[in-house]
């Protein structure tokens, strides 16, 4: 019999407070309250599509660790691997949400948190990894500080020595990285040269090969890719999006996956009365992912992939909730009432 894919995702659980109504953060008086992180945001959106998840994470032992362990439990995802911490903190963020002309801004407030003071030793990888067959990692995780990015590192590690597959979304993330002493360029090149699938652009792979790519829309993204697959042998598949910004409410997307030997780009769609864009990134990757473990071929994953960004820009929170038929709906149904 097959094995069931369960999928581990390791990284830090966020909590992120925003104002309400559009509000800026410094004019707020009160503040609306989610879970989220980006591993944990695919682990929701993949467990919504009846995927086996989990967590593998540190939170304080406190009301808000409580909090977001609950908010993914609640979601179907596995935290038997999300420990509680005597030490440090929970990691948050405050989003003042854009309108019309004005972009979204965040502001981290993640230093010491108990996942940053985690180090590897801290984690059991045999259990952690007990039976799941792949692993979803991001570069958010590494970009924390030198405990994070070992940890990272030891992740990965430990998950090809078990024959699991890696995925790795880039998720760069510059103030992050500015925050401390960093190489980000190295770190993640360790990371993508041991993954199997890679969510990235080709900002992602002039970083990583640290040279420019020219051409325009597709030619370039195809063009970075094939340089990524020569350089990361292990690649087997590159996902991204490409998105235009008309403003805070409005945006063009579309979807792209790349193997060695073909590529494919969907047709791009409006997305119009964005509720909420964090998170869409996250979505698309569960999307993605929801379609290759379903057998899809490389053109229908993509076109899976675009159906969740797009539902999740509709949704108020970090993660998609939505589910198989929801995606179905949106692909066939168009937007009048369903009755």
């Amino acid at each position: 019999m097959t094995q069931k894919p369960t999928l581990a995702f390791f990284g830090e659980l966020l909590v992120r407070l925003s104002p309400p109504d559009k509000l800026l953060l410094r004019s707020a008086r009160s503040l609306d309250i989610h879970v989220g992180g980006a591993e944990a945001n695919v682990a929701i959106g993949l467990a919504s599509l009846g995927h086996a998840t989990r967590m593998v994470s540190t939170v304080p032992d406190n009301a808000l660790g409580q909090m977001a362990r609950g908010a993914l439990m609640g979601a179907g995802v596995d935290c038997t691997h999300v420990a509680a911490a005597q030490e440090g903190r929970m990691g948050l963020y405050f989003l003042t949400p854009g309108a019309g002309l004005r972009a979204s801004d965040i502001v981290y407030d993640r230093a010491d948190s108990s996942f940053a003071r985690a180090s590897e030793a801290d984690f059991d990888w045999d259990a952690a990894f007990d039976g799941a067959t792949h692993l979803h990692l991001s570069g958010i995780t590494p970009a924390l500080g030198p405990r994070s990015a070992a940890a990272a590192l030891a992740a990965a590690k430990a998950a090809k020595q078990r024959g699991m597959t890696l995925i790795f979304d880039g998720n760069y993330r510059a103030r992050l990285w500015e925050a401390w002493d960093s190489d980000p360029k190295a770190i993640l090149t360790q990371l993508v040269s041991q993954a199997d699938i890679l969510f990235g652009n080709h900002r992602d792979m002039a970083l990583l090969l640290d040279k420019p790519f020219h051409g325009d829309g597709s030619d370039r993204r195809r063009e970075a890719a094939q340089a990524g697959f020569a350089a990361f042998p292990n690649l087997k598949l590159i996902a991204s999006t490409a998105r235009h910004v008309e403003d805070a409410d409005r945006h063009r997307i579309a979807a792209r996956i790349d193997t060695p030997d073909a590529a494919v780009q969907t047709d791009e769609i409006a997305v119009s009365g964005i509720v909420d864009r964090i998170g869409a990134g996250d979505a698309f990757a569960a999307g993605i992912l929801h379609g290759i473990l379903s057998g899809q071929n490389i053109e229908d994953a993509a076109n899976t992939g675009l159906a969740l960004t797009a539902l999740k820009h509709s949704l108020p929170g970090d993660a998609s909730l939505f589910t198989q038929p929801d995606i179905i709906a949106f692909q066939q149904d168009g937007l009048d009432v369903r009755r």
